[in-house]
């Protein structure tokens, strides 16, 4: 269905371009000339003056840009014939210098070619060619008319349609939102306004902010080649301007014009190699200086949804649609963000990532891709500590990863390939400390008893499940970081009484027992909390990674009897350190 309705919408956007083109620029026009509207009326100018004089004034713009390029293409059509001279005698003189050579070597090697003593054959005298002259029919004052008027009654209806669409738009503003709000969302008010009031801003914005710059850059590019001394220095600079609001082939496509006329012109290479130079070094100026200062480094496109966009609505609305694609594609893009059925619009072309960290940290942890994964912990771990980071997206990840293992979906390779990729990555964050790098100065490890420092004060013992030996790592890692001694432990070690009596345990002081997720009637920690107790009697106990919707079930705690419960990494450590310095 949803295909069916996409190839729908296309072939509509295609059949109707006639009537559709029109008004899309009217509505985007009209996103250019609301803020000069509400200017006008601040200063207590009623709406329909407002409205008229913004529109006269765009009218104007418009006219007089027409009117420019009208004459410098009259002026520049005039010289044409001089300027193909000029081709001419560069293309003989590269032939001359470069092909000479050439022909005459294959003129001696088809004379070598030709038997000794032969003469060529006669065929007669050829016949004369016949003259033919070819006479166009003289036009009639209709057929002359409709010749001159044909190509430019066309533009210019269209531009009469879209500015009487774009002034009524203006006008009834107010009253054409809250049809839409009537039409599209009346069930949920707040967020069709929301996303209404961003389209609207975000791309009269755009629009305004996208006109100044390639303004200026088209006024910098006719300037520059006036000084070179490239003829039409006025129309290749609004040239360049315009091609601008292509995205990434417009500024190519507009550099190849004065290119051409540069190398007509001159007879040397001077004058093309100084406008080529011209462009390369505007482009980058504004390209990789101004743009992201201006934009803060993006417009909410993705590069590769820029590129696609600039395909599609030039495949459906031809020249118009690629300098259409910027906006119409924000405008999905904000609509993607606040309707959650075409969410996917703004997975497609929006420029935030397409998954979250937690999602990134399992995709990449099952795919063993360890440098990407991280690469993504060294940029989280820059505002916050390391603790911080494993209780939001590394455990979150794995217990992603433990629930595909109850469904069943993954096998026992992907489990061991995850969990060495897990340990890898320990031993890559092995350095970062816990501090939080908000605060001004680290606090270091406190003062601690000497017998909670031992190596093995602290004990974490992984649960049952194949990734909870990487909770007791990381545990165990932040335990160290703070001053405390602790060692891992796998699961084994309380599987039964025999061998938990078979391990070390000179020197603990408290027992974690590490899990990525607790059913709902924990009984393999009720078990092993009893061997526990029964070898170490004096000991605490806590249970790391207690869910915390079973925090306050009274029933569950008291049926596993261990001291504590933390549902964090964070907040283990920090019961950890707690117990050390009562004790």
């Amino acid at each position: 269905m949803a295909l069916a309705t996409g190839v729908v919408v296309v072939a509509a956007l295609s059949i109707a371009r006639e009537v559709l083109l029109p008004i899309t620029l009217a509505v985007l026009l009209s996103f250019v000339l609301a803020p000069l509207v509400d200017l006008l009326r601040r200063i207590r100018l009623g709406r329909l003056p407002a409205v008229a004089l913004s529109g006269l004034l765009a009218l104007g713009i418009i006219l007089s840009l027409g009117g420019l390029i009208g004459a410098q293409v009259a002026g520049f059509a005039d010289d044409l014939p001089r300027y193909a001279s000029t081709v001419q005698d560069k293309v003989q003189s590269l032939q001359v210098a470069g092909m000479s050579h050439l022909l005459e070597m294959l003129d001696r090697i088809a004379r070598r070619a030709e038997p000794a003593g032969r003469a060529p054959i006669s065929t007669g005298a050829a016949p004369a060619p016949i003259p033919v002259e070819v006479h166009q029919p003289t036009l009639t004052p209709t057929e002359m008319a409709q010749r001159i008027v044909g190509p430019v009654l066309s533009p210019l209806a269209t531009t009469g349609i879209v500015f009487v669409v774009a002034i009524f738009i203006l006008l009834q503003r107010e009253d054409l939102r809250d049809r839409l709000i009537r039409l599209f969302g009346a069930r949920d008010l707040h967020r069709t306004m929301m996303a209404m009031d961003e389209a609207g801003r975000r791309l009269s914005r755009y629009f305004l902010t996208q006109l100044a710059l390639n303004t200026t850059f088209g006024a910098v590019i006719g300037t520059g080649l006036l000084l070179i001394g490239v003829p039409s220095p006025v129309l290749w600079g609004t040239v360049a301007a315009l091609m601008r609001f292509v995205p990434y082939i417009g500024a190519l496509a507009s550099v190849v014009p004065p290119l051409a006329l540069a190398a007509a012109v001159d007879p040397g290479w001077s004058m093309m190699g100084w406008t080529f130079a011209l462009f390369l070094a505007g482009e980058m100026i504004m390209g990789q200086i101004v743009e992201p200062i201006i934009y803060g480094h993006s417009t909410g496109l993705s590069p590769v949804s820029v590129v696609v966009a600039a395909i599609f609505w030039g495949w459906i609305w031809g020249p118009i649609g690629l300098i259409l694609s910027m906006p119409l594609t924000l405008c999905l893009v904000v609509l993607g963000r606040h309707f959650g059925r075409l969410e996917f619009l703004d997975v497609l072309f929006g420029d935030q990532p397409a998954l979250t960290p937690v999602q990134s940290f399992y995709q990449g942890m099952l795919a063993g891709n360890l440098d990407e994964v991280q690469d993504t912990a060294e940029q989280l771990l820059r505002n916050r500590p390391l603790s911080s980071y494993y209780d939001e997206v590394a455990i979150k990840g794995l217990q992603l990863a433990a629930f595909d293992i109850e469904r069943g979906v993954l096998d026992e390779d992907q489990v061991a390939r995850m969990a060495g990729a897990v340990d890898d990555l320990l031993g890559e964050l092995s350095d970062h400390s816990d501090d939080d790098p908000a605060q001004s100065s680290p606090t270091g490890p406190v003062a601690l008893p000497e017998a909670w420092r031992a190596p093995s004060a602290v004990l974490c013992i992984a649960g049952r499940g194949p990734l909870d030996a990487a909770i007791a790592a990381m545990l165990a890692q932040l335990l160290r970081k703070h001053g405390l001694g602790a060692r891992a432990e796998p699961h084994d070690v309380v599987a039964s009484r025999a061998t938990l009596a078979a391990i070390d345990v000179t020197g603990v002081m408290a027992v974690c027992l590490c899990h990525v997720s607790v059913n709902a009637t924990p009984a393999s920690l009720r078990y092993a909390v009893r061997r526990l107790r029964s070898r170490l009697p004096e000991v605490s106990v806590l249970v790391s990674l207690w869910p915390a919707d079973l925090i306050g079930e009274d029933r569950l705690r008291a049926a596993v009897g261990a001291d504590h419960y933390a549902v964090s990494l964070h907040k283990a450590v920090a019961a950890c350190l707690e117990q050390a310095a009562i004790a």
